[in-house]
């Protein structure tokens, strides 16, 4: 404690990130930021911008990239893509912003940080161009959790021969996430034809009866075939929970 005490007087921490050592987050007029969760969990905190302001968001991003390094935001409008590249911009000598419009994810990097490197491969599976928002989002988590990352998209079930194609691929993967909408078939027919973990993603593609993902959700807990569920459009638990799968075979295959 005295060498963080130290340091915060000398000018080499802030205070922020002094708190983050000493009591796992850091304080905002945001929030509070997990800075230890990666340390404690393995996963990343991301910064959830539904219902913040972009200055909120922004705030947050500032402190996650002074404790961590990084700074990973889900559910981005351009409000607060706009908020947030003004404020590392200015704050942050030689940062980078990327984002994915689609996805809306934002990942802010200090020009120190390091992302780490599993040997692992997830294969990120999609049924058609609908689902590609949800996947994206879990595809920015396992990047910044370090796996590979095999993006198979548009292999939906109305052609069957998309997914049959695509054999090889699916089985040279450690860990599938296969998101669907509609009736949420491809995750089934995907468990049915692999040695490795399936996580089945719903998204709120679909109308009707069962629309918005309820049919999906359904029909992936119905599953014949062994696989995971996670919540509609959950991107982010998708990609974490294959992330600890790929840290898991990473460590196994260092020993």
């Amino acid at each position: 404690m005295r060498d963080i005490l130290e340091s915060v007087a000398a000018g080499e921490l802030s205070p922020a990130a002094a708190e983050a050592r000493l009591a796992g987050y850091a304080s905002t007029d945001a929030g509070r930021f997990d800075a230890a969760r990666e340390d404690r969990r393995g996963i990343p905190e991301a910064i959830l911008a539904d219902g913040k302001t972009p200055d909120e968001t922004a705030s947050l991003v500032l402190t996650a990239v002074e404790t961590t390094g990084r700074a990973l935001v889900t559910r981005a409008d351009e409000a607060t893509v706009e908020a947030v590249r003004t404020r590392v911009d200015a704050a942050v000598a030689d940062a980078t912003v990327d984002t994915d419009e689609r996805a809306r994810t934002l990942v802010a990097r200090a020009p120190h940080h390091e992302p780490p490197s599993l040997d692992a491969r997830v294969a990120v599976v999609t049924a058609g161009t609908s689902d590609a928002a949800a996947a994206g989002e879990a595809t920015a988590v396992l990047r910044e959790m370090g796996a590979t990352i095999d993006r198979i998209d548009d292999v939906g079930v109305a052609n069957i021969n998309r997914v049959l194609d695509q054999r090889e691929a699916l089985r040279a993967a450690d860990v599938l996430i296969v998101a669907a909408g509609r009736e949420g078939a491809l995750p089934t027919v995907v468990a049915g034809m692999v040695d490795a973990p399936v996580i089945a993603l719903p998204v709120s593609v679909g109308y009707g009866y069962g629309g918005e993902g309820d049919a999906a959700l359904a029909g992936m807990l119905q599953s014949c075939s062994v696989l995971s569920v996670v919540n509609v459009d959950a991107g982010f638990v998708a990609g974490a929970q294959a992330g600890l799968v790929a840290q898991a075979i990473d460590a196994a295959r260092r020993t």
